[in-house]
């Protein structure tokens, strides 16, 4: 590159620069950059035509302004112009104007392209040099059009200069990694293959980056590198610091083209040429014993530039895990950085020996090294290398060690930082089970861990506990007394509640027979412990309680007791009560015999792989996944809790034997038909919520990772199932064939849906029909149960879903018939699938005819779906929600109600209501924090309506004002509509 002369300096430029930096403030500083901008605007457009020499000196004052955080709106063509320049100081000022300054949108990117073709052709190498790092510095999709054709000639034209051919290769790179599709080597990528035997070191260094990022996409285009690749590592790794003196970095030759050779080489397997794979060992072997060798100095770069070559060397023996002789030696090698003062090195050292543990050549060299692991976890400094340490010691572990290691892992729990627990204890969980051989130490294991580190113990964890704990006869007793003493600690952590309710709830008769464990011991001990946990594991306890009634009768009026005390039958949270409730009846009118039938013990589970591993799976970095997992052939991770497997849910164990397909089953095909009819007897199931008109679904239903319901819980077909008492009149229509008229009532019916998704639709004397659905985007699905409230039969039982006038056109609701016949104390299941195709105002009718006593039943009612059911919740900040609700401003758009309260204006109600309405309630918005405001989007399959909503309370006078405004009115008035009803 030609020298910069001394007359090229622009003393206007240092000026200005020194006066920028002895500004006092701020304010001078813009002051000056003002004055400077209106001298250099008038003299681009002053009369005088400007030089060279100014031109470049006023282009990089532009440029500097810029580079200090202001806006440049000119001087663009006149860096353009610089590009025409036949001097290498203003043609480089210009291309750096161009790299940092202009858009690829730029009116002027065509003239900048002939400029920069003009350059290419020139074949001045300076100038191409130039033209090459522009584009390589804009790396646009313009630019890979342009160019990606006209580069590939240049890098393997026989008369292009190294330095040129370098930056072509580094050009090239970095359009390809932008534009793959527009780089397109076809005819010359034997060419650029062979770059590798170029004379030049910087040629191969650059070609080795582009020829490594290709062979990544397209391997067997390119797999005429390998032989080349090596031929070249052996010339290198061969010489003597001496040979390479241009390329030798601190005694060793050319670190980083080894280093880039090594992982070009990890891109393919094994040479199959018998003389190349020797070559290549030869290689590796000479790397090896270069690192045995005493340091040729003792600077830090050279120890770094020749660990580098080491360490990529190992990573490429074990890609291809095929020598066991330089597997061995790796792993000797990495032993000795275990104990290196440098933290770098131990944390390399550590993460290579994860991956050389999964190979059946280095495992047992790996395990050599185990109490040094073992000294580095209780000892180390860094949280990273402890992490590192843990991982060693999981992938290590196979049954030979793994009661040491299981025991270290433990020990180190108690004192581990809080950011690796968790992966702590899921790994401490799977080598625990996985290579249990005496299920008592398992069991005592898993407690340890949720004595340790129960914040951290997942589901996943205590789910599997309790799973192998009811598949196997021989540990239920050892569990059931383990865990009654474990329960005995003051301190009891509430995973711990939850497996001890479990299983003395199962198997607590095994340990009854001791005075010490009596059953009322039992039950004081988990009840000592109810007021103090969450709401699920209160719910856990009160299943256990009715175990304990069918396990040992004499607890029978004990537990009752419990149960119909007010704090459990009138309990706020509406699953506490329900299940207290019909516990409470349950033990009171059933015989010995059904309730030893319905509470009878939990059946095993079917053995599938541990859901543990699919959690640890998700866990990132290196040595997440055990390698052990690797030995067990690869296989996939098995499903969650609920899925694959099935997890204790809370009220499985008030489940029977029988089991019952969830209807769920294909949330997605929406348009599938649906299985209709009965449902299974399962007499212990819970009763669905829909038959509480209290609240939301309950908690026990499990949410899959698309956020629709994974377990709806089936209704009983037993005739207690239908324990709320109804409070309606008798509604029967005149005998007629044709459907009847609406409920007078069904619009109130429905207004009790806007803001809910389940509870009871109708009631009367006969029947009781409850609902359950769920919606995604512009889909949903809703379960209707039909339940008879006598004991006598329905017949001809017929429903009939119809979609009045223009409703046709708006929602779709295919349907399918139920059973004709509904037994006494039965119910039955019919599903129905929507999907919303515009904005609708009208609510589809639901009809149902049966006869009873041989009179026909025959009334209609309202289908609780309106339009904000396909509500999409949308997050915004004060700033984006204000300028979109300006934007909102057209008299259409907008949709104003005030009214008078019609409930409490309880600040948790009201933001119940606004969350069930399918909007996202959005907090620290509104200027005045008494106001609600919420964001969402109506899915339909036609368009996407933008909805806001602010809810203003007057506490004082009672009265609200609601505003909505949405991208189309006819949404906005009917949500007016909707809400005014609700507050």
């Amino acid at each position: 590159m030609p020298a910069v002369s001394k007359g090229d300096g622009m003393r206007g430029l240092a000026v200005f620069i020194s006066d920028i930096r002895n500004c006092k403030s701020k304010e001078a500083e813009i002051k000056r950059i003002n004055k400077e901008l209106a001298n250099i605007r008038s003299k681009f457009k002053g009369d005088k035509a400007l030089d060279g020499y100014s031109k470049k000196k006023y282009v990089c004052k532009l440029l500097f302004i810029f580079l200090l955080g202001h806006d440049i709106d000119f001087g663009h063509m006149e860096a353009v112009n610089l590009l025409s320049s036949n001097k290498y100081t203003e043609k480089q000022i210009g291309y750096l104007f161009i790299s940092v300054l202009v858009n690829s949108n730029s009116e002027l990117i065509r003239l900048i392209n002939n400029a920069i073709k003009n350059d290419l052709s020139s074949r001045n190498p300076t100038f191409m040099c130039l033209a090459l790092h522009c584009i390589a510095n804009v790396g646009s999709r313009e630019m890979a059009e342009a160019f990606a054709s006209e580069i590939p000639r240049i890098l393997v034209a026989g008369d292009t200069m190294d330095s040129v051919k370098q930056s072509a290769a580094l050009c090239l790179l970095r359009l390809y990694k932008t534009s793959p599709d527009l780089v397109l080597m076809g005819e010359w990528t034997s060419r650029v293959v062979h770059l590798l035997n170029d004379q030049h070191m910087g040629v191969v260094t650059a070609a080795i980056s582009l020829i490594t990022c290709l062979s990544q996409k397209n391997p067997d285009e390119f797999k005429t590198c390998v032989s080349l690749a090596v031929s070249r590592l052996s010339r290198i790794v061969s010489s003597a610091s001496t040979d390479l003196q241009d390329y030798t970095y601190y005694f060793v030759p050319a670190p980083w083209l080894s280093c880039k050779l090594l992982r070009l080489l990890q891109c393919y397997p094994p040479p199959e040429d018998g003389a190349v794979k020797g070559r290549l060992v030869e290689c590796l072997e000479t790397i090896l014993n270069k690192a045995q060798e005493p340091p040729k100095s003792k600077k830090v770069q050279h120890s770094n530039a020749k660990n580098a070559i080491l360490f990529e060397a190992i990573s490429l023996i074990i890609h291809y895990d095929s020598e066991p002789n330089l597997l061995v030696r790796a792993c000797n090698q990495l032993g000795q950085f275990l104990q290196h003062r440098e933290t770098n090195l131990r944390y390399l050292a550590l993460e290579s020996m994860c991956t050389l543990a999964s190979s059946e050549f280095s495992h047992e060299a790996v395990k050599t090294h185990i109490e040094t692991v073992i000294n580095a976890l209780k000892t180390e400094r860094d949280v990273s290398v402890r992490q590192r340490a843990a991982d060693l010691l999981y992938a290590m572990c196979d049954r030979s060690n793994a009661k040491q290691i299981v025991a270290e892992m433990l020990s180190y729990l108690e004192t581990a930082d809080y950011s690796i627990r968790e992966e702590m204890v899921l790994k401490v969980a799977i080598l625990a089970e996985k290579y249990a051989v005496d299920y008592s130490w398992y069991v005592d294991t898993i407690l340890n861990l949720i004595r340790i580190a129960g914040d951290y113990v997942s589901e996943e964890v205590w789910y599997r506990v309790i799973q192998i704990v009811i598949n196997r006869d021989d540990v239920q007793g050892y569990a059931a007394k383990t865990v009654f003493e474990a329960l005995q600690a003051p301190a009891c952590h509430e995973n711990m509640v939850k497996v001890g309710g479990y299983i003395l709830g199962e198997f607590g008769n095994l340990i009854a027979g001791d005075p010490r464990s009596s059953p009322l011991v039992q039950f004081n001990l988990l009840h000592s412990k109810f007021h103090l946990c969450s709401v699920p594991t209160r719910a856990l306890l009160l299943s256990a309680y009715i175990k304990f009634i069918n396990l040992f009768p004499e607890t029978k009026a004990t537990i009752q007791e419990v149960l119909r005390c007010d704090s459990q039958i009138r309990n706020s949270d509406v699953e506490l009560q329900q299940r207290a409730v019909e516990y409470l009846k349950l033990s009171s009118i059933a015989s010995t015999d059904v309730l030893a039938t319905v509470l009878e013990e939990m059946p095993p589970f079917p053995e599938r792989e541990s859901s543990i591993l699919a959690k640890l799976k998700k866990k990132k970095g290196p040595g997440a996944v055990s390698v052990t997992e690797l030995e067990d052939n690869k296989r996939e991770g098995g499903e969650l809790n609920g899925g694959g497997e099935r997890g204790p849910d809370t009220t499985a164990m008030a489940a029977s034997n029988a089991s019952t397909p969830s209807p769920s089953a294909d949330l997605l095909g929406i348009r599938s038909a649906a299985p209709v009819g009965a449902a299974p007897t399962s007499a212990g199931s819970l009763l669905v919520d829909v038959f509480s008109e209290a609240g939301p679904a309950a908690p026990s239903a499990a949410v899959n990772d698309d956020g629709f319901l994974r377990d709806l819980e089936q209704p009983t077909e037993t005739s207690d199932s239908l324990l709320v008492e109804g409070s309606g009149d008798s509604d029967s229509a005149p005998p007629s064939e044709d459907p009847a008229p609406p409920l007078s009532e069904a619009d109130e019916l429905l207004n009790k849906f806007v803001c809910k998704n389940n509870g009871v639709l109708f009631e009367n004397q006969l029947l009781q029909i409850g609902i359950k659905s769920e919606y995604r985007q512009n889909l949903g699905r809703m379960y209707l149960f039909y339940g008879n409230k006598t004991s006598v039969q329905f017949a001809s039982f017929t429903t009939t879903v119809s979609c009045p006038g223009e409703l046709q056109s708006h929602i779709l609701m295919p349907t399918k018939q139920v059973e004709p016949l509904v037994e006494g104390g039965a119910q039955i299941q019919q599903v129905l699938n929507i999907e919303c195709l515009t904005d609708f105002s009208d609510a589809p009718l639901l009809n149902i005819k049966f006869r009873y006593g041989g009179a026909l039943q025959n009334l209609t009612l309202k289908l609780p779906v309106t339009i904000n059911k396909f509500f999409q919740p949308t997050e915004m900040s004060s700033h984006d929600f204000f300028q979109r609700w300006k934007q909102l401003s057209q008299p259409q758009q907008e949709a104003q109600k005030i009214f008078k309260a019609n409930h409490s204006m309880d600040t948790e109600v009201l933001k119940a209501k606004l969350l069930g309405l399918g909007a996202a309630l959005l907090d620290n918005v509104d200027p005045n924090p008494e106001n609600y405001v919420c964001a969402g989007v109506i899915q339909t399959k036609g368009q996407q309506v933008g909805c806001l909503l602010r809810l203003e309370p007057n506490a004082q006078a009672k009265m609200y004002r609601l505003t909505l405004r949405c991208s189309k009115d006819s949404v906005s008035k009917r949500l007016c509509e909707l809400l005014a009803e609700q507050f």
